[in-house]
């Protein structure tokens, strides 16, 4: 972990945008249990949020809202959890693919209220955005301006072919968080779809040449480092490092933070994971 091989104690804070447990652990979830971060969460679904609060540690604080633009907006509850989404599926796209048919089929839908994260006082001072809303990514970052000013790693699902009607894809996502002082670094994971009638190995969940969604992970302008403080060159090192395993990425941050403070982690973190000391 950052912190034993850095000789720091960094501790950061994240807010997760759909934390439904679904997924299996956070990138952020080894930091959580060793005590270097804390998280709010947001997840609108009941049963998956009585998990995660059945779940939760001293350092983990969950909410019911939906995030979004602070007005009401129509859930689409699909027949795969997984999809449903306040944007509707696009059957002209999932048709194309094994399953999605049946995943993205509207079950009901529901009148929900979000929330804007640049309102929530909760969500001050954070340096970690993880997002996995089906489609709402963009809507919840265009209303979080003020709270991106205090992030240094956002990771956000991001899609390419438009799976649902009217869904901002990843160039548009891109597009604005370079607005707002990020640069994509990388995806983690990226993720892709075999077009029917083809399936590979007998498996629907295969994928072959068609890259459909995945994570963007989008870090705080490391050409410039503008926009950083101290504590947030170290926050986003201990990031990138503990989630992604963004090695030559971290070393960078801390070298900057080095030739600010006069220290000497840069060195001492890349004798340490490098076998050199």
């Amino acid at each position: 972990m950052f912190n034993d091989l850095a000789g720091t104690q960094v501790k950061i804070k994240v807010v997760d945008i759909g934390a439904n447990p679904i997924d299996g652990d956070p990138p952020y979830g080894a930091m959580l249990r060793r005590g270097e971060a804390s998280v709010v969460g947001f997840e609108p679904n009941p049963s998956a949020l009585a998990l995660l609060n059945e779940r939760k540690g001293p350092d983990e604080t969950y909410l019911p809202n939906a995030v979004g633009d602070g007005r009401r907006h129509t859930l689409h509850v699909c027949q795969a959890p997984g999809m449903t989404s306040l944007l509707e599926p696009n059957p002209e796209v999932l048709d194309m693919f094994h399953g999605f048919p049946d995943w993205g089929r509207v079950l009901e839908r529901v009148e929900v209220d979000t929330v804007r994260l640049d309102d929530l006082p909760e969500t001050a001072g954070i340096d970690m955005v993880k997002i996995d809303i089906q489609g709402g990514e963009l809507l919840v970052l265009r209303n979080a301006v003020e709270r991106l000013r205090d992030a240094v790693v956002i990771q956000t699902e991001i899609e390419f072919l438009p799976m649902y009607k009217n869904q901002p894809l990843f160039s548009d996502v891109e597009q604005f968080l370079r607005g707002q002082g990020f640069v994509f670094h990388r995806f983690f994971p990226l993720i892709s779809r075999v077009f029917k009638p083809v399936m590979v190995g007998g498996n629907i969940y295969g994928g072959h040449s068609q890259q459909v969604w995945g994570d963007g992970i989008f870090v705080r302008d490391f050409i410039t480092f503008d926009g950083y403080s101290d504590d947030k060159l170290l926050a986003a090192a201990a990031i990138v490092h503990n989630c992604y395993d963004s090695v030559d990425l971290s070393l960078r941050l801390l070298k900057e933070y080095d030739r600010r403070r006069g220290t000497n982690l840069g060195s001492t973190y890349f004798d340490a994971f490098s076998g050199g000391a």
